[in-house]
């Protein structure tokens, strides 16, 4: 096999090596700040916690083999994680929660620019120590590229201090909405916290959504460690549960990106993309009503596709009205099942992680609009 090379400044460059999540030992975790702001009031999982049903588990991996086995037949390179036994308790000096999660998603976890994988602090306690499913891989990328970076940002403590105590307690969803607009989440700004799926990587600029999962602080700290980068602050106010970046907003090609119409980026961040003569379509809506059981996740998972080069697109081969629209904007679609791999943790986007994209560091957003940068203090 080829030696390892890792490089990746965008989602859209042509795909030469990836990771693909396993759902082995997955677990419900259970209640904690971060998890229960998620999880919807009228969701099946509220009050559930522990290991997924193994029937579950045999049928989402089967859809992430085949998800696997496609990018294989397209002569792309595909590495699995190693799964812990995700049914154990942590226990730090700060907290103690009654089990992990699993090591299904690798895009919350790994956020690759150029040749950096950088491990992020994310603020669910259950997946305080994920980032061990995929060592031994960064130790191999590490001992076969001689210029890749691995790196981890500083580890949080989350303690309760890091939260913000009964943030979701008896509200309702038009008060959610009126605390997501107004930058109030349930994650303070004590200490640095981001999912690494809360980044849309543009080449020169790190488009972060500042949510229930990432705060300004992990912006202010991207930017310093990123210093030849420009990092900027989205905010979706539509979304009443907003985590994670990639089923709301998704470029597909230089110069385009699909946009949840339910969730759309407000008038005064558009302008950096309008200046820059990128254009925003509205994504088309899911087929479905529903998520599926036990799924944290809305049924816009749908636009939650994988990019393999300018005009190639892995999408849920259920979603038929996304695949229409991919067509009409001069995408080739390659249908896949995923549904019973979405309660693992996410789609099709989610359940990889870059490793090496053709490509280099572009800057499409060469024109700067005042005030869009994320600054450090």
């Amino acid at each position: 096999m080829t030696p390892t090379t890792v490089s990746s400044w965008n989602d859209f460059d042509p795909l030469k090596h990836v990771i693909v999540g396993r759902a082995d030992h997955t677990c419900i975790p259970p209640a904690e700040p971060c998890s229960e702001a998620k999880i919807p009031e009228d969701s099946d999982m509220r009050g559930m916690w522990g290991p997924r049903p193994l029937e579950t588990v045999e049928k989402a991996n089967e859809q992430l083999d085949a998800l696997a086995k496609l990018l294989e037949d397209r002569g792309i390179r595909v590495d699995r994680p190693t799964p812990l036994q995700w049914n154990q308790a942590v226990h730090t000096p700060d907290f103690s929660t009654g089990s992990m999660f699993g090591c299904m998603p690798p895009r919350d976890v790994l956020l690759t620019v150029g040749k950096e994988i950088l491990l992020a602090p994310m603020s669910f306690r259950s997946r305080y120590w994920e980032y061990l499913a995929y060592e031994p891989l960064l130790a191999k990328y590490f001992e076969e590229d001689p210029q890749f970076r691995w790196e981890q940002a500083p580890r949080p403590r989350l303690s309760d201090e890091s939260y913000r105590a009964g943030y979701f307690d008896d509200i309702t969803i038009e008060e959610r909405l009126q605390r997501t607009a107004a930058l109030n989440f349930v994650t303070n700004e004590k200490e640095i916290l981001f999912d690494a799926a809360d980044i849309c990587r543009l080449g020169k600029d790190l488009f972060c959504q500042h949510g229930l999962t990432t705060n300004r602080k992990a912006m202010r700290w991207l930017q310093r460690h990123f210093p030849d980068h420009r990092v900027h602050a989205v905010n979706f106010p539509g979304d009443p549960y907003p985590i994670h970046i990639d089923a709301t907003f998704v470029p597909l090609r230089p110069g385009l990106i699909i946009n949840n119409p339910d969730r759309p980026l407000p008038d005064s961040q558009r302008e950096i993309f309008q200046r820059n003569d990128w254009e925003i379509v509205d994504a088309a809506r899911s087929v479905h009503n529903s998520p599926p059981p036990l799924c944290y996740s809305s049924v816009w998972l749908s636009m939650n596709c994988l990019v393999l080069d300018h005009k190639t697109v892995v999408v849920e081969a259920s979603e038929t009205r996304q695949m229409e629209q991919m067509d009409k904007l001069g995408m080739n679609v390659l249908p896949i099942a995923f549904r019973d791999a979405y309660p693992f943790g996410g789609g099709i986007h989610c359940a990889t992680g870059d490793v090496y994209r053709e490509g280099s560091c572009e800057d499409y957003f060469a024109v700067q609009p005042p005030g869009t940068q994320v600054l450090p203090d």
